[in-house]
């Protein structure tokens, strides 16, 4: 589906009876909404799935010229207009790295609205791109020596209309103060990231400045998770629901 507003086109995919509890999907950097197609199926048997491309990024466009529309804030309102439009009030969220910070930004400016979070491969510090790509090789290698079929990356999770305008969706992390807006979510929240992704030490580092939150280490696997290991992330996922 798509959304127009002014100088921009939203473009979201719902999946699920409209009478589950409502989940947002965001995705992580340099991925679409499609980054969710292998977890949705399960998803949708217990929530109504909402997945959105942030605006600039994958089928969402901007019109706008200003560099002000690329902030977590500008994503905010957008995620809010796809809400209404849905009359969707509260809901629950899942999130993935690039995704958690915009989700962290969203929840801090609209506590009232999340029920619960699951932020996978989390962090709130500078990321470290190199140990992404070292650990993700690490773990993939230990999968293979494990027996661990690999999945094939879902048709379309990082094609974008507009690569340019894409890119620039990113720099919005660094506009926001993550640490300040951490400290501001007080609804339940899982931590949900790989013993090989370097992000875990943020993931970890984030529990100290929480008392609603939980830790889940998953074993042998590395940054992009929900892509790398879309079947063990949605079985923590709803688990961690389920309790």
């Amino acid at each position: 589906m798509e959304l127009e507003l002014d100088h921009a086109k939203l473009n979201f995919v719902t999946k699920g009876n409209q009478n589950n509890p409502p989940l947002v999907l965001w995705h992580g950097a340099g991925c679409t909404l499609k980054m969710w197609d292998l977890v949705t199926k399960e998803l949708q048997k217990s929530f109504y799935t909402i997945a959105f491309d942030i605006r600039g990024a994958g089928k969402s466009i901007n019109l706008s010229q200003d560099n002000e529309s690329y902030t977590f804030e500008r994503y905010s309102k957008d995620l809010n207009k796809i809400l209404e439009f849905l009359d969707v009030e509260r809901f629950h969220i899942w999130s993935m790295a690039w995704g958690t910070r915009a989700a962290i930004a969203y929840s801090s400016l609209h506590t009232d609205r999340v029920i619960s979070a699951v932020f996978s491969d989390a962090s709130i510090g500078k990321a470290d791109i190199e140990a992404q790509k070292t650990g993700l090789k690490d773990a993939l290698t230990l999968q293979d020596k494990s027996g661990i079929e690999r999945h094939a990356m879902p048709e379309g999770w990082n094609e974008h209309l507009n690569i340019e305008s894409a890119r620039l969706s990113l720099g919005a992390a660094s506009k926001f103060d993550l640490n300040k807006a951490f400290t501001k979510i007080s609804f339940p929240f899982l931590i949900m990231t790989g013993d090989h992704d370097p992000n875990l030490t943020s993931s970890q580092d984030m529990l100290n400045h929480s008392d609603t939150g939980e830790l889940r280490v998953l074993k042998n696997v590395g940054h992009g998770s929900v892509l790398q290991r879309p079947d063990l992330t949605v079985k923590n996922f709803l688990d961690w629901h389920s309790k």
